[in-house]
């Protein structure tokens, strides 16, 4: 058993005297040894005997990346540990009594880890310990981004609008959802209650039940490393961090044609719009599509100073359609992934007030367009009221629309 597992050594002249050591593979998951504190065969009698105590075990398998790795000894004291895979050592700490060492830093997966240790007994004599153990390999891992939205990575240390969730995203499908959601922790200063909802099986998605307020400063910590997401599929950990802005509301009513701009509880700016002109057409492939402005929270994705909009991008490419439109627009701001935006429409300027008469977006002038693109940032709450379509959760960040009670 010794040679296999442990090696001792107490001075000059160790050889056949090692019998003296004992070593216990044990079932608790740590290997332990132990020997007399005197050099072995040096007639030395009467010191305590050193134990060095490793975990994981000698020889283990499948350990979880998550685990830590420690090394303590007692009677005597340690000197250096080394815990090594694939020529990169694993940080670790010793502590003050130089008796325990513990990992900093994560295992990695499918590594076979040596671990090498060195020190001294109670007698002053060299003791010294190998071991190796194999971390878990996976069918496959999961890589974790945090999103702003669908279409935009959150800015580690950014600013976010008062309806801006926390978005996790794995690039598999995570079927193991509860053991993802007990190793996704997010914090808030000041501290508020919030949940965690999966908008697929690859997007979970905290919020609170109510807006952010103003300064919350949100941290998401991922800690996944080890954690089985089903079906073979294992984590990795990441973390993030944003803070919340100013509060930025717009109300964009589709009877009165006015969407009022409220900052920080003060309505600023009252601004005539036109909206989506409702109806339906068939698209190309047989499907209806109508034009009506979605109501309910919408959550400001994108700014784009100048971007293509096309009928074809809903399913309308017939060019002698009348609803058939390609046009470059000015001061789009994106609110849903169905395309509708806040966005600059001088050639609409009759109806901007009066009737709604677009294909689904916010239509307002150039001056107005210029004031929301300048003053509205990725985050704030554009809600829609009266139209008789909703907006569903999955159009880009529907959060807000699903009730707290079912969230």
């Amino acid at each position: 058993m010794l040679s296999r597992r442990k090696m001792l050594a107490a001075g000059a002249g160790v050889a056949a005297a090692a019998a003296l050591a004992a070593c216990d593979n044990g079932s608790n998951g740590k290997t332990t040894w132990s020997g007399n504190g005197a050099s072995p065969g040096a007639g030395g009698g009467g010191a305590a005997e050193a134990k060095l105590t490793i975990t994981p075990a000698a020889d283990s398998k499948d350990v979880k990346p998550g685990s830590p790795v420690t090394v303590a000894i007692e009677n005597g004291t340690l000197s250096t540990v080394t815990v090594a895979a694939g020529g990169k050592n694993l940080d670790g700490k010793l502590d003050d009594a130089k008796q325990t060492w513990t990992s900093t830093g994560n295992l990695s997966y499918g590594q076979t880890y040596t671990v090498t240790v060195a020190g001294t007994d109670a007698g002053g004599k060299d003791v010294s310990q190998t071991s190796t153990f194999t971390t878990l390999k996976p069918t496959s891992t999961a890589s974790i981004t945090f999103q702003a939205n669908p279409m935009l990575a959150l800015k580690n240390g950014g600013t976010y609008g008062i309806g801006q969730p926390v978005i996790v995203f794995f690039n598999k499908a995570v079927k193991n959802q509860d053991a993802a959601e007990q190793a996704m922790q997010v914090t808030t200063s000041p501290q508020v209650e919030g949940k965690w909802h999966w908008v697929s099986n690859q997007s979970a998605h905290w919020r609170p039940e109510k807006y952010w307020a103003k300064g919350t400063t949100v941290q998401v910590a991922v800690n996944l490393l080890g954690v089985d997401l089903g079906n073979g599929v294992y984590g990795g950990n990441a973390s993030a961090n944003f803070s919340i802005g100013p509060s930025r509301i717009a109300i964009a009513d589709s009877t009165t044609h006015q969407m009022e701009c409220w900052i920080d509880g003060q309505m600023v700016k009252k601004i005539p719009v036109s909206m989506g002109k409702g109806g339906s057409t068939t698209g190309s492939k047989g499907e209806e599509i109508d034009f009506f402005t979605r109501s309910g929270v919408h959550v400001l994705m994108t700014k784009e100073p100048l971007v293509t909009m096309s009928s074809a991008s809903y399913g309308i490419t017939d060019k002698n359609n009348p609803n058939y439109y390609e046009e470059k627009i000015k001061l789009a701001c994106r609110i849903s992934l169905s395309g509708e935006y806040v966005h600059l429409a001088d050639w609409n300027i009759p109806q901007q007030g009066k009737a709604n008469t677009s294909h689904g977006c916010i239509n307002v002038a150039p001056a107005n367009a210029q004031w929301f693109y300048d003053t509205f940032d990725t985050g704030d709450v554009v809600e829609v009221r009266n139209t008789p379509k909703q907006l569903p959760l999955t159009d880009g960040l529907g959060d807000w629309n699903v009730a707290w009670s079912q969230w």
